[in-house]
């Protein structure tokens, strides 16, 4: 695959259409997300057309503008102002406040941020009424392939019919592929060492730059072999005390190490799930790197690593956490609003990833990193369906064959792609 061949089918994201009803009915617009997902990209297509001044916080003449004078800042044009980079003058989210009590009309700013404004000390104002953020995470599959995805609404929808018609489409090792290269726009656009160097630069300058400015925090230079540690376990269960020992950080710390990770839109945090099935749920959440292709480099493994026999066994928690990033993107723009969480009990039943619907249906997904599937591996979704009954909608074991395949009331394996297909 030649560099940029995966950006080809790349029309739109899926998240411009919120974002546009946003600006129609709120005053403020958040777009966040991490570095390099693209999100000043989005905010000037969406603006295309419009009344729009657009600064970006990233440039010396603007970023010394806002820290000298925010009121006046935000208040420079009766259109739409576009922030870049909002987070680096917190005082602006106070100004923005200020100015939209005193103009509530929708669609006054429309501000982008690498890190969630709600845990960056400064922003103190929750904008709470005045602003809705929309999240931006990395490329999606079918944001790769030009088409919207539904996996997600079919899945709680139970239907059976649409889901078990989506055939296979890739190999194991391009489904590998896939995982290692990620699902930021510039790295998908490299390979071999140059992509592993965007990586390296990456970490390098998140975990000093962005780190330093956003917390004060007594061990930042450890922040990376944190990272390095999580990507080790990715999708596996957070043991903070061992987690905490190896990264040399007081365990009594380590929470707050998380959290800047996860403002940072690094890491993923999959809460345990239990609805009082059984009194023998474990209650450790799941963490994973959001971006796969960070994983696999922190990891230090590629697809050939991977393959069948090869020394690394590091496929099943990177397949596991590449599906609960895209299920996660499908949720942004999903017409069924849903959460996601983990199952396990102490019996060893478990379910990778447990979606659960405001309207309290549940589904469950498992993922394989081969391409046979056994009876076995539906045992703990077997489990939430005979408990769950008719909020039960469906479970589906992801493997790297092609065929879908029945496994029971309810239970289907099917392949990677259906996800996107």
């Amino acid at each position: 695959m030649r560099p940029g061949d995966r950006l080809t089918g790349l029309r739109t994201r899926h998240a411009r259409e919120l974002v546009e009803e946003t600006l129609a009915d709120t005053p403020i617009t958040v777009i966040q997300g991490a570095r390099q997902v693209g999100k000043s990209t989005l905010a000037r297509e969406v603006v295309v057309g419009r009344d729009a001044t657009v600064l970006s916080l990233d440039a010396a003449a603007a970023y010394g503008a806002a820290r000298a004078d925010p009121d006046a800042f935000v208040r420079q044009t009766d259109g739409l102002l576009v922030i870049d980079e909002v987070q680096r003058v917190p005082e602006l989210v106070r100004a923005m406040k200020d100015a939209v009590e005193e103009d509530r009309r929708p669609g006054r700013f429309l501000v982008t941020g690498s890190a969630d404004l709600l845990h960056i000390p400064g922003t103190e104002e929750s904008l709470a009424g005045r602003a809705e953020t929309v999240v931006l995470y990395g490329l999606s599959q079918g944001e790769l392939a030009g088409h919207r995805e539904d996996f997600v609404d079919r899945l709680l929808a139970g239907d059976e019919r649409a889901l078990s018609a989506r055939v296979g489409t890739l190999s194991r090792e391009e489904y590998l592929e896939a995982v290692c290269a990620g699902s930021f726009p510039e790295p998908l656009t490299r390979v071999g060492r140059r992509r592993s160097a965007w990586f390296d630069n990456y970490v390098k300058r998140i975990t000093t730059r962005d780190a330093q400015s956003l917390s004060r925090l007594a061990h930042l230079d450890r922040l990376p072999d944190l990272l390095r540690l999580l990507a080790a376990n990715t999708s596996g269960e957070l043991v903070k005390a061992r987690i905490a020992k190896d990264a040399g950080i007081p365990e009594t710390s380590l929470p707050g190490y998380l959290d800047l990770l996860e403002t940072l839109y690094l890491i993923q945090v999959l809460p345990a799930w239990g609805d009082n099935l059984t009194k023998r749920v474990t209650g450790r959440p799941k963490v994973a790197l959001l971006d796969t292709g960070l994983a696999a480099r922190l990891n230090h493994v590629t697809p050939a690593a991977m393959a069948p026999g090869a020394v690394s066994d590091a496929a099943g928690g990177l397949f596991e956490s590449f599906v609960s990033g895209e299920l996660r993107r499908q949720l942004v723009w999903a017409q069924t609003p849903a959460r996601l969480f983990h199952f396990r009990d102490r019996d060893g039943r478990e379910v990778d990833i447990v979606i659960e619907s405001d309207g309290r249906r549940v589904a469950g997904v498992e993922m394989k990193a081969a391409g046979s599937v056994s009876q076995r591996d539906f045992k703990g979704l077997a489990l939430l369906r005979d408990k769950l009954n008719d909020r039960f909608a469906m479970g589906v074991v992801l493997y790297t064959g092609r065929q879908p395949l029945p496994f029971g009331d309810r239970l289907w394996a099917l392949p990677y792609s259906a996800l996107w297909s």
